[in-house]
């Protein structure tokens, strides 16, 4: 198990996320382990949804940039 996803880039999370499906689907866990994939499942898509919102913010202030680099998308970028 992965925990709770912070220290997973977005393709690991991914991953993670598909892994975790599979099982599911197979429907070969008990109760208690089917809800614990579960809830590492929605831990990571809150994860991968707020890491995509993050790249569309640097997109868009990208693309507003004059020079084409944004000082925000800068920062933004060395605070990963």
């Amino acid at each position: 198990m992965m925990g709770d996803g912070e220290d997973v880039d977005f393709e690991g999370a991914l991953s993670r996320l598909e892994d975790l499906v599979g099982e599911l689907e197979r429907g070969e866990l008990n109760l208690e382990n089917s809800l614990r994939r579960f809830e590492e499942g929605v831990r990571l898509v809150r994860r991968c949804s707020e890491q995509l919102k993050s790249a569309e913010l640097r997109i868009r202030q990208l693309e507003e940039g004059t020079d084409g680099v944004s000082e925000r998308a800068v920062d933004v970028a060395r605070e990963e």
